[in-house]
């Protein structure tokens, strides 16, 4: 097997898996943009798109990490070129993943005004999110499938195929929304708020269908179902099992940040929602080559090259953090001019404005925490990466926040506490990353 850890073949997959993995905050900042300019109550619709937004991406990351298991078994397979063995595998992972999404769709459904009450939502607002979330919802069996394959491409060192089906999603659900959110004079009614989760759905199910499409033509992958089970689907859902209690933990924090931000009031939920909006979009961005080394260390641990590992590392880190710090300087640039983008309400702008200078300071202390949480998906070390959530959430983002709200910070404590959760996140990764590895290398 061919290692190439240069800057060419890192940003050979890094780029595209960059553009691909904005597709799922472009779909939401679309939303987030186009209903925070309706003429009919745009706080509240904004505010509404946040709520279930927050929610939707809950259920995504935690049963999407059927991707990062199928990349992280497929790699490394890859890697020690015994490929043959699992072509079965992302198949069976998929039809699991899609069961366990219609019955997900089908328990929260009758449920919705229930959900969006616990997350403090209550009268226009509510009724909002649960008719936003009534149709939305039945794009998240299509969502699932489509990271499944992203998955199995990434294990394939692939991230162009998975790039072009993100970016022909986003423009298409960017042009219907456009369409059914202001509607076309004499032919298409504006459907508001529920144009914009009709447009959402039908990018999510035409994503889907290209994404087959390519596993199918492109890959020797079949989506044929065989029995009896691959061999390594026992580790497939173990690690599933591990990175969805992680997820959980991760979705606690997101979870409180909306509900405190819901709170205090409408202006501070739509502020808080664009603010969490632009965090994901920065995030996914860096997480181009946090997927570049999720593709690469599973590739070089399969091949038992730690030597190219630890280098890949230190490249990696250098190349995110610089991102970060780009990503900061744009933010900083731009700063006036992009909260306008998605509101012209002075009240929330002026909300957003006194914190969105955190979500920017964040941008190269998140790049630590993303590269090395995506080497260690890589690498299989989900356990790992599950007790590190757990402990952080618990001893770090819900003390931080109770005691920051407590001195009344609002956004500034739901921020502050964001920052401090990702830096106790990051740092611990390198250290044992750098620990075990280190001595592999000179073992080997």
């Amino acid at each position: 097997m061919k290692a190439d850890i240069s800057f060419k073949n890192i940003n050979k997959l890094a780029i595209p898996a960059l553009i691909a993995g904005i597709a799922e905050p472009i779909l939401s900042i679309t939303d987030t943009a186009i209903v925070g300019n309706i003429d009919i109550n745009p706080i509240e619709n904004l505010a509404a798109v946040g709520i279930v937004g927050a929610f939707i991406s809950m259920l995504i990351w935690i049963f999407g990490q059927t991707r990062s298991a199928i990349s992280s078994i497929i790699s490394q397979y890859v890697g020690a070129n015994k490929l043959d063995e699992v072509k079965n595998l992302p198949a069976q992972a998929i039809a699991i993943v899609v069961i366990t999404s219609l019955l997900v769709l089908g328990a929260t459904y009758p449920f919705s005004k229930q959900i969006f009450q616990f997350y403090n939502a209550s009268d226009v607002i509510l009724n909002y999110c649960v008719d936003y979330y009534k149709i939305r919802i039945f794009g998240f069996p299509f969502a699932l499938f489509t990271f499944a394959v992203f998955g199995a491409f990434r294990g394939l060192q692939n991230t162009f195929y998975p790039m072009i089906i993100a970016v022909l999603g986003v423009l298409l659900n960017i042009i219907l929304d456009i369409i059914l959110v202001y509607g076309i004079t004499d032919i298409i009614p504006a459907m508001h708020i529920k144009g914009a989760a009709y447009a959402s759905v039908i990018a999510q199910v035409f994503m889907a269908t290209i994404a087959a499409v390519l596993l199918i033509k492109k890959t020797t992958i079949s989506l044929k179902i065989t029995f009896p089970f691959n061999k390594e689907i026992r580790k497939l859902i173990v690690m599933i099992l591990n990175l969805f209690i992680r997820t959980i933990a991760l979705n606690i924090a997101l979870y409180l940040g909306t509900a405190y931000a819901t709170g205090y009031g409408k202006e501070y939920i739509a502020a808080y929602t664009i603010g969490l909006n632009l965090w994901f979009l920065g995030a996914f961005m860096i997480d181009g080559y946090a997927s570049a080394g999720n593709i690469l260390s599973g590739k070089l641990v399969g091949a038992k090259k730690y030597n190219l590992l630890l280098k890949l590392s230190t490249k990696l880190l250098k190349y995110g953090v610089f991102a970060g710090f780009i990503l900061a300087i744009l933010g900083a640039i731009f700063y006036d001019s992009i909260g306008r983008i998605f509101i012209k309400n002075k009240a929330v702008l002026d909300i957003f404005y006194s914190s969105f200078w955190i979500v920017l300071a964040m941008q190269p202390l998140c790049a630590i925490a993303f590269i090395f949480d995506g080497m260690f998906k890589g690498l299989g070390e989900m356990k790992y990466l599950r007790n590190l959530l757990l402990i952080t959430t618990t001893f770090v983002f819900v003390p931080s926040l109770l005691i920051l709200d407590k001195f009344g910070y609002k956004l500034h404590a739901i921020w502050f506490t964001f920052a401090l959760w990702i830096i106790a996140r990051g740092f611990p990764l390198i250290i044992k990353f750098r620990r075990k590895f280190s001595k592999l290398a000179q073992k080997n």
